[in-house]
This record gives structure tokens, sequence and C-alpha cells, in this order.
């Protein structure tokens, strides 16, 4: 549908809620006057989140769950529709990193990032889209990432999980065009996230390789949060089918289409690699 997506006084559910760009966003989407119903698996930090934002927006609830959880997913539903009434808005942003390179991983390693980045994303889809096209008007954003455009070294299980999120979800966007649901996906660059702190290590790397890698990596992440989840709402706002966030995003896009199997020498070249 054309126009502008105003999302003061709808219901918008945000995984990850608990830290880096969720909890932004949840932020953000306060302040324009929408009801929030946070989810993360980290209790602390989601009540930090939700006790910051009680007052600042309409409706507050707080879920604790783990989006691995296929059973806690399927009856997430009934819970936030008891509280809210419906659902307009379904932020798919929760995500994990995992340092190696393939033959350093487990096939457990790599199955752990597919069920949060990327299996996670489908089921919370799958439980929620008929609450969602039963709205007039409603939007799904899933978080993908500029691995999702690009994929380095290092990153098979990352990029693979993230390039999911990208095909289901402009898969998803052609299936519902026309109609009142709307699918946006995100590709945020270097954000300033715990992301890379939080990385889980392949079985097979060696722990001090990691810790260099990670500390490499996280030099990198130089965009704040809010400043990413200003740009999501902004795209959030604009009914956008695809956003990239960043800078530094939006110039490794370009080259990636410029050169589309030669990116990464370029790319290895001015890391100094």
């Amino acid at each position: 549908m054309a126009g502008r997506f105003e999302v003061r006084d709808r219901t918008a559910l945000i995984t990850g809620a608990a830290s880096g760009i969720g909890a932004a966003l949840a932020e953000a989407l306060a302040s324009r006057g929408a009801r929030l119903a946070l989810v993360d698996r980290d209790a602390e930090g989601l009540g930090r989140v939700a006790a910051a934002l009680d007052g600042r927006a309409p409706a507050v609830t707080s879920h604790l769950l783990d989006v691995t959880d296929a059973a806690g997913v399927a009856g997430l539903p009934e819970t936030v529709l008891a509280r809210h009434g419906g659902l307009d808005l379904l932020v798919n942003n929760a995500g994990v990193a995992l340092a190696g390179r393939f033959e350093d991983l487990s096939l457990a390693d790599f199955d752990w990032v597919m069920e949060v980045n990327f299996r996670a994303v489908v089921r919370m889809t799958h439980a929620f889209l008929p609450a969602l096209l039963r709205r007039p008007e409603a939007q799904i954003v899933n978080l993908s990432s500029l691995y999702g455009i690009i994929a380095p070294a290092g990153q098979t299980a990352y990029a693979a999980s993230k390039f999911a999120v990208r095909g289901f979800s402009e898969a998803l966007r052609h299936e519902h065009a026309g109609s009142g649901l709307h699918v946006m996906v995100v590709h945020p660059g270097g954000v300033a996230t715990a992301i890379a702190r939080n990385a889980r290590t392949g079985a097979g790397v060696d722990p001090a390789e990691a810790a260099r890698g990670r500390e490499a990596f996280e030099r990198h992440l130089k965009l704040p949060a809010a400043a990413a989840a200003a740009q999501i709402l902004h795209g959030i706002e604009r009914r956008r089918p695809r956003l990239i966030v960043g800078a530094d995003a939006r110039q490794v896009a370009i080259l990636q289409r410029l050169m589309p199997v030669r990116y990464w020498s370029v790319i290895r070249r001015a890391l100094g690699e």
C-alpha cells in the first residue's frame, strides 16, 4: 500500500529487544507512540529496557523467551494478542555471531547460528502471520546484515543465515505484493553492539586467534545503535522494501553490484590482508 505507515497507536513486537538495535528501536518506536511487546531471553536486560520505556509508550509488555524455543514461539501469539489485542509490526531482530572458518566449526555450531538467525525468523513470522493479515495494513521487518549481501571468509555460518533471511523476506514480500502486508529486509553494516563480544567461537578455533578476530571485527562497529534504529524506523514509516544501514554498508553494497564475484579481493586489499 502506498503512503506513510504511521506507528502511533500501533502494536510492535521486537525480538532481541534487551540490547543493541532492538533496544534502540524499541525506544524510537516508543517516542512515536507505539505499543510494544518486547521479546528476549536476557531477563535482566529485558527488564531494564521495559522499565526505561514505562510511561513513554502507551503500553509495554515483556516476554522472556529464547527464539529457538519452537513451542514457546508457537504459544507467543496467544499471550501477545491477549495483552495487546492485535499486532501491526513484527521486527525479527534477534541474532548471534560465530567466529571461525568452516573447517573449524562443528555442525552443532553451524546449526545454532541457523536456528537463531534464520529459523527463528521463519517461526516468528509463521506464528504471527495470521494476526498481521487481519490488520488492514501491517509490516514484517527482518534483520539481515551486510553479510546478507557479501560473504566474507570466516563467516560461512553467519553469512548463510543472513542470505537465507534475505531470500525468505524477498519471496514473502512478493507473495503479498498488492496486499496490506509489507515486508522489509534490513542490511546493517558495522553497528556498535555487543554482537562481536558475544560471538561464539567454533569448536576447532584457537581461542587466541578468535580473540584477535573479535577485536579486529569490533573496530568496524562504529554506527551507534540509536542511529541505526532511526534509519530503520524511517524505513518502516516509508515502507521501504530493502534498507541498507550505514555508509560502510552502502559503499560495500555498491562494490558488490559492480563486482559480484571479485568484490572480496578488493575488500581484502582495503583491509590490508
